[in-house]
Formats: C-alpha cells, structure tokens, sequence
C-alpha cells in the first residue's frame, strides 16, 4: 500500500486512467466486433460502413498508446481484407 502522500496520488491517478482505458479498449473492441458481424452476415454495404466507422475509433486508440500503430494498421488491414473478401 502506497505510505507518502505523492504515492498514494500516484496510485489514485493510475486507477483512474486504467478505468478510462479499459473503455477505450472496449469501445475499440466493440467497433471491431460491429464490422466483423456484418462481414458474417453478408451485407457488403453495413460492412464496408461498419469498417469506416471503425477506423478512427482504432486510430484514436493507437494515438493515446493504447496499441501501437503497426498494430492498429494490421488490425485495420486485416479487417478490410475480409470486407474486400466478400466480392
């Protein structure tokens, strides 16, 4: 447990950017999940509006580090190349 004031500042500030970061992850996770569910239901149009909707949400998540950028450019690669796929 933290004992000095600054420590226990230090541990309160962590938790809150751990909270607001687990959101940010999931609300990335949740756009992914959206284009992936319209890739399996076939519909290229939902998809391909699901996956522009997608994109700055994951490039807002990769921006505050929460992912790196080569992980967010392969998780929007690998989803376009299901979208392209569907042809």
């Amino acid at each position: 447990m933290a004992n000095s004031a600054q420590a226990r500042k230090r541990a309160r500030q962590a938790e809150q950017r751990r909270i607001h970061n687990v959101a940010a992850r999931s609300t990335m996770r949740s756009a992914m999940k959206r284009v992936i569910k319209a890739v399996a239901s076939g519909d290229k149009d939902s998809a391909q509006a699901a996956y522009k909707a997608a994109v700055p949400v994951i490039d807002r998540t990769s921006g505050k580090g929460l992912m790196a950028k080569n992980a967010a450019a392969r998780y929007k690669s690998r989803l376009n190349a299901r979208i392209r796929a569907m042809s």
